[in-house]
């Protein structure tokens, strides 16, 4: 099945898949603002960071909303301003994931030494993908679109690898809030709940990627025979 319909039909469960994630972040996020927390998202991050002897790593605050993101380049833990303040359960949830992933930095954890690598390929995948496959469209060269393919499979690679790296950012935060006594039960629960979420909006962006990309392989396949 070709055309534009049948990628959508294709990609249908990714995308409802995403769809799903993204409520469920917000609403468990919203419910985790509800929790207190002893610590502010910000003072919880540095707390974890001295303890594991990343002195060096600094925890600053950043404009918009669910913006946390560790920055390795700067070596940069960078919380939205909700969470930077907040003294809740989600806070210190999503500012122990991001710390997580300064630890696995610092740790030469595999999987993210492998996906900081790759970051460039993909970026140059993703782009070309978009150029070729709108070139090969105009001039109606399956040979350019299947460049493009090939070229995107950078950015699921990327995706796919991106997975353990998330996951275990979060399995680290669950550990550590707990064994610090940053959060109590109702606390976990609510900070399991928020990253939980969280990780399905990354299985739904690597099952798209996936699944654009068996689309695409499919067509050409089919051009072929």
């Amino acid at each position: 099945m070709g055309g534009y319909l049948g990628y959508l039909i294709i990609t249908a469960p990714a995308v409802l898949l995403m769809m799903w994630a993204q409520y469920k972040v917000q609403t468990s996020f919203a419910r985790g603002l509800q929790v207190r927390a002893p610590l502010s998202g910000a003072a919880a991050a540095r707390h974890i960071l001295d303890s594991q002897g990343l002195q060096n790593v600094d925890v600053v605050e950043t404009a918009g909303q669910l913006s946390d993101h560790y920055d390795p380049r700067t070596k940069v833990v960078r919380l939205s301003s909700e969470v930077y303040r907040g003294q809740t359960a989600s806070s210190v949830g999503i500012a122990a994931h991001e710390v997580g992933h300064a630890i696995q930095d610092a740790r030469h954890y595999a999987p993210l030494v492998i996906r900081n690598a790759a970051v460039p390929a993909a970026q140059f995948g993703g782009n070309a993908f978009t150029i070729l496959l709108l070139a090969g469209m105009l001039f109606q060269n399956v040979h350019i679109i299947m460049l493009g393919v090939l070229l995107f499979g950078a950015v699921v690679f990327l995706q796919v690898v991106n997975l353990p790296v998330e996951f275990d950012a979060s399995a680290r935060a669950k550990r550590i809030l707990t064994s610090m006594n940053m959060v109590d039960d109702q606390g976990a629960a609510a900070v399991n709940s928020v990253l939980n979420s969280a990780a399905l909006t990354y299985v739904a962006a690597t099952l798209q990627s996936v699944l654009t990309f068996i689309y695409y392989l499919s067509i050409f396949s089919n051009r072929r025979d």
